[in-house]
């Protein structure tokens, strides 16, 4: 029951003292409020190129070419081989006629050309897709190895080249919000510090009339988790109107129809989360610190 009551008084204290020492509070909530911003905005921005970079890499495929005389059974013992590659997530038979008639949909030249053609000089396909783009040339090497395969195509070169900027945009996004989040931390740290500093004759009052060390700390940790909290609010609430005014604004793409951005719900709702949590366990730590160390409480 005793633990129960300081917990409570604790947190009523904390609490009060968030508005006994308004500008001090204030500091430390703006410090947090202006971190927290960045942080909203790295996060927001590295999921949606990550995002696209996601999207990009699902439209790479393998273009597998049948010979010319290749047979019905043929193709389909091929297409049961190709499926089994332990890469292949998906198989799908493309004719030459559908082949002729996208390309003859593609542009009025191709249509011009293939229309004055007796004989279709396309030649049947599968699409394959895989599960890691990372791995396309050893998948479409191995099914080069196949009897009745002409050619398996994927745009080697080019696709070599987009996947390594893919994995450098991932690093470097990653890169950025873990360290914003450590600036954040810092800033929050330090501010929270001053606060509990400017306050230390009143902590040794309360250690000369022999108040434990943990009723000492509770309310300061409340206080910095109060405070966090806070100053995550502007935050939250420019991430969620923001990022759903700009989507809506922008249609929902950036630039192009292939750079998509993710859809507001319930993206923002777990950045939200993301932010709130940020701000609380940094508050908590900063003051569980500040208090214990640098007061030696």
């Amino acid at each position: 029951m005793r633990a129960i009551r300081v917990f409570l008084r604790s947190f009523k204290e904390a609490f009060k003292s968030v508005f006994r020492n308004f500008s001090l509070s204030i500091a430390s909530v703006t410090c947090t409020t202006i971190t927290l911003i960045l942080v909203s905005i790295a996060i927001l921005f590295s999921y949606n190129v990550n995002n696209v970079t996601k999207k990009l890499e699902n439209e790479l495929t393998i273009i597998v070419y049948l010979e010319k005389d290749a047979t019905k059974e043929q193709a389909d013992e091929l297409e049961s081989k190709i499926i089994s590659i332990k890469n292949v997530e998906e198989v799908k038979f493309k004719s030459k006629d559908e082949w002729k008639f996208e390309m003859m949909n593609y542009s009025t030249t191709l249509n011009t050309t293939l229309s004055y053609l007796k004989e279709n000089p396309l030649l049947d396909s599968f699409v394959v897709k895989v599960k890691n783009v990372r791995d396309l040339r050893k998948t479409s090497e191995k099914i080069q190895e196949y009897e009745i395969v002409r050619s398996a195509e994927y745009g080697e070169g080019m696709v070599e080249q987009l996947v390594s900027i893919f994995d450098i945009i991932e690093k470097v996004t990653i890169i950025i919000v873990i360290a914003l989040v450590l600036v954040t931390a810092f800033l929050i740290n330090n501010t929270i510090k001053l606060t509990i500093f400017s306050r230390r004759s009143e902590i040794e009052i309360m250690r000369l009339v022999g108040t434990s060390n943990y009723a000492i700390k509770l309310p300061f940790i409340f206080e910095g988790l109060f405070l966090g909290i806070i100053g995550s609010i502007i935050p939250i609430i420019l991430t969620i109107y923001g990022y759903i005014i700009a989507y809506t604004r922008l249609d929902g793409h950036l630039f192009s129809n292939m750079l998509s951005l993710v859809k507001p719900f319930n993206f923002v709702l777990y950045v939200s989360l993301v932010l709130v949590a940020i701000g609380g366990i940094v508050g908590v730590l900063a003051s569980y610190r500040a208090v214990r160390k640098y007061l030696k409480v």
